[in-house]
């Protein structure tokens, strides 16, 4: 399969996604304070500056995008084959390196995939149980 977009568009559309406030990390979050737990964001000087932080629970979230982080419901793209598996090689192995970097420190991360935000109560029973043990 061809991509129907010339380089250039598909360089404009490619450069409108976002790594904060995504829609998925918004229903995480919006979860998340509905449970009554509160929160800090995108701290900087963790590993891979996760995206909700509980820093008396030593506790970290991270909301991935099952597409860019490599998750079993996405398939590669048909073109720029080599491209595409080098990049999601590289991202899949970079979240392996800073969710062991997290555990090294005393945090315990949660990996909360895209497609499991929409299912709102498996979400808040997946969320709950974290943050409750």
């Amino acid at each position: 399969m061809v991509d129907h977009l010339t380089p250039e568009q598909r360089h404009v559309v490619m450069s409108k996604i976002r790594s904060k406030d995504t829609l998925p990390e918004r229903v995480v979050r919006k979860t998340v304070h509905g449970l009554g737990f509160r929160f800090r964001l995108h701290r900087k000087d963790l590993p891979g500056k996760p995206d909700l932080v509980f820093p008396r629970m030593k506790k970290v979230i991270f909301v991935n995008g099952c597409f860019w982080h490599g998750h079993k419901c996405k398939s590669t793209p048909k073109s720029n084959v080599e491209f595409w598996e080098e990049k999601l090689r590289r991202n899949v192995t970079r979240d392996k390196k800073k969710l062991r970097d997290l555990r090294k420190l005393g945090w315990t991360p949660l990996v909360v995939w895209e497609c499991r935000t929409r299912n709102l109560e498996k979400l808040e029973a997946i969320l709950s149980h974290f943050l409750e043990r």
